[in-house]
Formats: structure tokens, sequence, C-alpha cells
């Protein structure tokens, strides 16, 4: 599996209160890896699959770590590295069941569409391309993502596209985005993303109308789990498991991951939505986006990581290669 995405360096804060705006709130501070393309990526590896992540970071320190973490979690990455461009970077304000996130793009807008071509040259055993909605969402990281899905179907892999993020849907605009990820295999979006996009809050009109556009749509749920809609309006509920919830932060990514692994093994969709919902409720037990490596058995949810068909976790996998990429800085 082809992950196209952001890498970035997450500052997690979960607020012990609500947020006093204009003064203090006290809360947990931590520097996570992160990065919607990073986390799904991380996740998959997690799971067992071999999958190579294409991104961008800055020449920096930042940049160095995230792509150590990335690989010692057993994900090949093909990272352009940006000389003059910051790492990108995520202030994430985490409580309760929401996380609100204030985010420097940094050297994710250095989004090549030739690595992504240059991967799918070399990966002549890769199936599937999962596209992070970010790189659509700025003018020049765009023809990067636009280029991916293009280079993705003219090879016959199958597609999935991660909506992203509400607020910058809208700036982008609904009915453009739409255009762009017509035709792709799987579309997911969370419940306020799908009413961006269709204009409804009814989860199965969304889900229904996104399915004109793409050949599955999901729209998550969080707590209420997920819905999956295909050709001839037919929907799949899968409720999410009950977990104490720490941090959402990434949930969405490892919902994408766990989906995405039963999918392409063939699962239907009942199944493959059940896979999503198990690993994104595993993922906001713990802060940040990014899986924790422990023991087979040890979390519910483990079932469900095994039978995606990768095996279950017995320590780093693979041996990932970095292509080291220099790039001009974006205009």
């Amino acid at each position: 599996m082809v992950v196209v995405g952001d890498v970035t360096t997450d500052v997690v804060a979960v607020l012990a209160a609500p947020l006093a705006f204009g003064s203090d709130t006290p809360g947990a501070i931590r520097t996570l890896p992160g990065g919607q393309g990073a986390n799904t990526a991380a996740w998959l590896a997690w799971l067992g699959r071999r999958v190579t992540l294409v991104g961008a970071v800055g020449d920096d320190d930042a940049g160095r770590d995230r792509l150590r973490e990335l690989t010692a979690a057993g994900v090949a990455c093909a990272v352009r590295r940006c000389p003059g461009v910051p790492t990108g970077v995520v202030l994430v304000l985490s409580q309760a069941r929401e996380r609100t996130m204030v985010s420097q793009r940094g050297a994710n807008l250095c989004l090549d569409g030739d690595d992504v071509a240059d991967v799918l040259t070399t990966a002549t055993d890769a199936g599937h391309l999962h596209l992070s909605g970010y790189p659509l969402l700025d003018a020049p990281s765009r023809p990067g993502g636009l280029r991916a899905l293009d280079e993705a179907r003219r090879r016959g892999l199958t597609t999935s596209v991660d909506a992203a993020s509400a607020h910058p849907l809208r700036g982008a605009g609904p009915e453009r985005f739409l255009t762009w990820v017509t035709g792709v295999d799987v579309l997911l979006a969370n419940a306020d993303e799908a009413a961006v996009l269709t204009g409804t809050a009814d989860p199965g009109e969304a889900v229904r109308h996104l399915t004109r556009i793409a050949r599955h749509a999901v729209v998550k749920l969080g707590r209420d789990g997920a819905l999956w809609g295909e050709g001839g309006g037919r929907l799949h509920h899968a409720d999410a498991p009950r977990v104490p919830v720490v941090d959402s932060t990434g949930a969405g990514d490892a919902f994408a991951a766990g989906l995405l692994a039963a999918w392409v093994d063939g699962a239907p969709p009942p199944e493959a939505v059940r896979h999503g919902c198990a690993l994104g409720s595993r993922a906001v037990t713990t802060v940040g986006g990014r899986p924790t490596p422990t023991a087979p058995g040890a979390w519910p949810g483990d079932a469900a990581r095994a039978g995606t068909g990768g095996p279950r976790w017995t320590g780093r996998a693979g041996t990932p290669v970095v292509a080291d990429h220099a790039a001009d800085p974006p205009p």
C-alpha cells in the first residue's frame, strides 16, 4: 500500500478544563509525531502491512526525527527533504471527545507528484493508494495530490481519499473538492466534513450523496461508529467499541488504516467498517495519533487487527528506505 500525505510534529495539549480564552488553562502537553498521512501509514505498518509513505519534511532536526520514527515503526519513506522550509507543525488542543488544531503546513506544501510516480514505478506490487485530503486543500501541494490519484488509476491501483478537515474544505470549495476526487474507490469523511461536502447534516443522506462521487463512501460518526455506503443506496453501519477517551487525535487516521487493510483483502463492507471502528477506538485510548506497540491480545481490538490478514505485531517490520530528495520552497 502507498500512502500520500502529511508528516508533522504534533504539540498536543490535553486540557484539564475548558479553554480560558485570553488567560491560562491547565493541561498536559507532549510533543509527538503526527500528520494524517504519516499516522495512517504507521497504523498500517502496525497491522503488519508493507506500506510506503510519500510526503515532504524540512531539512531540519524535526524532519530527521519524524523520518527516524516512521522507519522504526516499519514504514518505508519516499519523503522529500525541503531545504529552507520547516517541517510541518500542528498545535492540538484536545478536550473530552473533540480537538482543535492550529496548523503550520511547512514542508507539506512541497509534495511532488514525481515522487509518487517514482514510487509506483518501483513498487510494482503496490495494489492500493491512499491520499490524505490535506494536499488537495492547498494550492502548492494540490498538483502533487492530483498527480498521485492520476498515477494510481493509470497503473490500475484502487484508491481512497480522506476528506481531511471541515474548515479547509469550505475554503477550498466543496464542489471543487468533489470534482478532484470523483471516481475514487473509497471516500472517507467525518460527519462535519460530510455535511460540508453535501449540504446535509443527515449522515445517511450524506453517504448516499457521496456514493454518486465515489464507488464507496464512509462517514465516521465518532462514538456512534461509522456508515458505509455503496451503489444502489445500500448502507452498512458498525458501532464503535466503548472505550475511555483520552485524546481523539489521529482516531480518523487509525480508522482509515483498519478499514482499508480489511477492504483491500476483500472483506465485505460491514466487516471492513468494524475493523475501522476497532482501530479508531484503540487510538483514542492514548495521547497522540500513532500506535503504541503492545503484546497481541492486550486490548480487545486486537482480534480485529489480526483479522485484517496482516501478521500480529512481533516487533519492527520491514527494512524501510528513505528516498532523499531536494526541493525548492513552495512559492
